[in-house]
């Protein structure tokens, strides 16, 4: 199967993984980052490292530059292993055209701009767009079943009142201003929790895990951590700016979110049409604490 994007999209493919492990023989085609997720949470599913080239950000079709020596080689890997299911969650014709080309037997995806001529089975878009909901629609359709959340959630570790603000993001767009990350911690702290404060210098996945195991509570950007602490059966509240929280929330029970200002351009995937976000800047300190405090007493 094929997972080729950030953090938060691996996560959410993680259930489907487990099921499939109980099925078959597993290899994982994602960024290296999947490595340590992978050790944790689905330690049976081989990892084939691949960083995308039309996963950046920008530049991504300049084709001179791509890394076609490694996307030979992995295609020469992938293709010797014979696989008789390939599957992606992604509507996506590259994912569409991977699965063809290493010659997966059976290749199921939702498709689009013409990539059925791709798969043998194409599936028709669920009801709900969550990307989450893609992973459960392919689970359906091969009869496997995928546990309720709240079933896979680990017991919780301690009574404390621990915090953890991630105020990193993949993208620069999707980043609340570190200040006012800063004065939501100064409230949380005056109202009795004990807060910790991680950004984008912390490199160590393991760390990371680690770190967001041990907390009560989550809030951070529309970003990797934030799926990672839904895993781990953390609560999270979620500042939203150019996505969606339809297609991209954390996917736990007590998730919350606030979203930006409406903007006739939204979801934006790879950059802002205008100067800043203004749909996430525009968003006050006193906006997000407002929600954040109800939030905060009905977990």
């Amino acid at each position: 199967m094929t997972e080729l994007w950030g953090l938060g999209d691996l996560a959410l493919a993680l259930p489907f993984l487990q099921a499939a492990t109980r099925h078959f023989t597993v290899t994982l085609l994602a960024k290296p980052h999947a490595a340590p997720l992978l050790a944790r949470f689905a330690p049976a599913v081989e990892l084939v490292p691949l960083t995308a080239p039309w996963t950046a950000f920008s530049g991504k079709y300049r084709l001179l530059h791509w890394p076609w020596r490694e996307l030979a080689r992995v295609r020469r890997d992938l293709c010797a292993r014979h696989f008789d299911l390939g599957v992606s969650a992604r509507p996506d014709p590259r994912d569409h055209a991977l699965l063809a080309f290493v010659g997966a037997r059976r290749r199921l995806g939702f498709p689009r701009a013409g990539s059925q001529l791709l798969l043998t089975q194409s599936l028709p878009e669920p009801s709900r767009p969550h990307r989450a909901d893609h992973w459960r629609a392919l689970a359906a359709t091969l009869d496997w079943d995928l546990s309720p959340l709240a079933a896979r959630l680990p017991p919780s570790a301690s009574a404390s009142r621990r915090v953890v603000i991630h105020t990193g993001a993949g993208h620069p767009v999707r980043k609340w201003p570190v200040e006012r990350f800063n004065e939501i911690a100064r409230r949380l702290r005056t109202d009795g929790w004990e807060v910790v404060i991680l950004d984008d210098s912390l490199r160590d996945l393991g760390q990371l895990l680690d770190t967001l195991a041990k907390a009560d509570r989550f809030i951070g950007n529309d970003s990797g951590p934030g799926h990672l602490a839904a895993l781990l059966g953390v609560p999270t509240f979620t500042i939203f700016g150019p996505q969606l929280p339809e297609l991209f929330a954390p996917q736990h029970p007590q998730a919350a979110w606030i979203e930006g200002a409406p903007c006739p351009y939204k979801p934006c995937f790879d950059a802002c049409r205008f100067p800043a976000p203004n749909c996430l800047l525009d968003l006050s300190t006193d906006e997000v604490w407002s929600r954040v405090q109800p939030w905060l007493s009905a977990t």
